[in-house]
């Protein structure tokens, strides 16, 4: 018997910038994801422009602009219930900034959102998915520049209104808190050669921006149609103290409530109280008017997607880092890795669920999860085992979080179809359960394939999680 609720969301999840390609087609403007050469170290020494000799995963990616339709038909076929993407924001307004927006770009997703919604897929849509038209980040810094809450009301207004009825489950900003590990990403901040003190009121101010521009999101995308539902978005990997010492354990809660920090403001409408210290001890200038607070205690957001991939190990007095999984900490010897160092931690995934559950007792939409594996073709086959057996530990934590009480819309794996890595622009990395023969310099046929997983997945879906046996070594899923 299935312990996932009837109607629960199974599905994928993919970016624009990482699958569309068309980058500057039928009118559409740079954005900061355009800017992003392949490479683990591609946000080290950025420019703030396309240079010539470059190569640009992001340009092309998969192509998905123009493949839209046959790779929805494959989605489809897996038995999808929906499917995540986002709105590439310079697609709509190719610099951000325009009165009108661009026509063609519109017409692409509402077709695409047609196309999903023949098959019984159900949209789930971001906003703003580490896709900032870069004139805002030129001409005005980004979203320390208050200007931008204008520019994205205009936007969030011309798409809810365009696509009432096609899609009802929306989020504003994807990853929200990776303001501080990844400010181009998260916020359209280019950061320069400044001091500390400067760079983190850049960031607050930034982000209390996000905060309000998503406040006003809310509020209008009810106004349109009350059936909406919209979330905010955080990478929620936890963090756990790297030893019972009571330094390390409490270094890691507050490094933890340094993420809590965005879905505490989104959900409950107010700043908490730790920010006061975080103000204080810093000695930042915020300006944040009563005007803006009234609005975030208005506009809260309906439910919280997040993404999960692993689990960090924090030591006090470590240095802070991160990519686009979450914070990099310790290794854990208690946990295997994938090939690019990520720790497997099931077990974690229904610890965040909890954890959230208990902090906000409101919805939670798991909309990234997957594992990033070397794929060989074999005999014209992907026998991608190891990919199938992660997405069952994490099917079996998520059954056991609700069994626990944790209310959970849906769950989208990342990456249903490879795709350009965020985190490295890589395609090597692969996350789907479809193939694209495209290598990372750029060379390929484009040509699909399903891997073994796309089968399991399937079953999967079919049952609604009750069947999640793996099949023998010597045998394969039948299509």
């Amino acid at each position: 018997m299935s312990k996932f609720p009837e109607g629960f969301l199974w599905g994928g999840a993919i970016a624009a910038n990482q699958a569309e390609g068309a980058y500057l087609e039928d009118g559409k403007g740079l954005s900061v994801s355009d800017i992003l050469p392949v490479g683990k170290n591609r946000f080290d020494d950025l420019k703030l422009e396309v240079r010539d000799g470059v190569f640009y995963p992001s340009h092309e990616a998969i192509d998905f602009y123009h493949t839209y339709k046959e790779d929805i038909a494959l989605l489809a076929e897996i038995g999808l219930k929906c499917f995540r993407t986002s709105i590439a924001w310079s697609r709509i307004f190719p610099n951000g900034d325009e009165q009108e927006p661009n026509e063609k770009g519109l017409v692409f997703y509402e077709e695409m959102f047609q196309t999903l919604k023949s098959y019984n897929i159900e949209p789930v849509i971001t906003l703003s998915h580490f896709e900032t038209p870069l004139h805002l980040v030129k001409e005005y810094g980004g979203w320390k520049n208050r200007k931008l809450i204008s520019f994205f009301e205009r936007y969030c207004e011309v798409v809810f209104n365009r696509y009432k009825g096609l899609v009802k489950y929306w989020m504003t900003f994807n990853e929200i808190n990776h303001t501080h590990t990844l400010p181009l990403l998260g916020a359209g901040l280019h950061i320069g050669d400044v001091d500390e003190k400067q760079k983190l009121e850049d960031m607050y101010h930034a982000s209390h921006h996000m905060f309000v521009a998503s406040a006003k999101a809310v509020l209008i995308g009810h106004q349109v149609d009350m059936e909406n539902q919209i979330g905010c978005m955080l990478s929620l990997s936890p963090v756990y103290p790297a030893t019972c010492n009571p330094e390390d354990i409490f270094a890691a809660n507050e490094l933890r409530r340094r993420s809590l920090f965005y879905s505490d403001v989104q959900l409950r409408g107010e700043y908490p109280a730790y920010f006061n210290r975080i103000v204080e001890e810093h000695e930042l200038n915020l300006t944040i008017p009563s005007e803006d607070l009234a609005v975030i205690k208005e506009g809260v957001c309906d439910y919280l997607g997040f993404s999960f991939y692993r689990s960090s190990l924090h030591e006090a007095g470590m240095k802070i880092l991160g990519n686009t999984g979450g914070i990099i900490g310790k290794k854990n010897p208690y946990l295997q890795e994938t090939p690019w160092g990520w720790p497997i931690d099931p077990l974690a995934l229904r610890y965040v669920c909890n954890e959230l559950t208990d902090r906000y007792q409101r919805p939670l939409f798991i909309v990234e999860n997957g594992i990033g594996l070397h794929d060989k073709v074999v005999d014209g086959k992907i026998d991608d085992r190891d990919r199938m057996h992660y997405l069952k530990d994490h099917v079996e934590m998520m059954a056991e979080a609700i069994k626990d009480g944790c209310t959970i819309i849906g769950y989208t794996w990342w990456g249903p179809i490879d795709i350009v890595s965020a985190g490295t622009g890589e395609m090597e990395k692969r996350y789907g359960f479809i193939y694209v023969d495209k290598q990372n310099d750029g060379s390929g046929s484009m040509k699909r394939l399903k891997k073994e997983s796309f089968h399991y997945y399937k079953r999967i879906i079919e049952t609604n999680g009750a069947s999640l046996e793996l099949p023998a070594a010597d045998e394969k899923e039948q299509i």
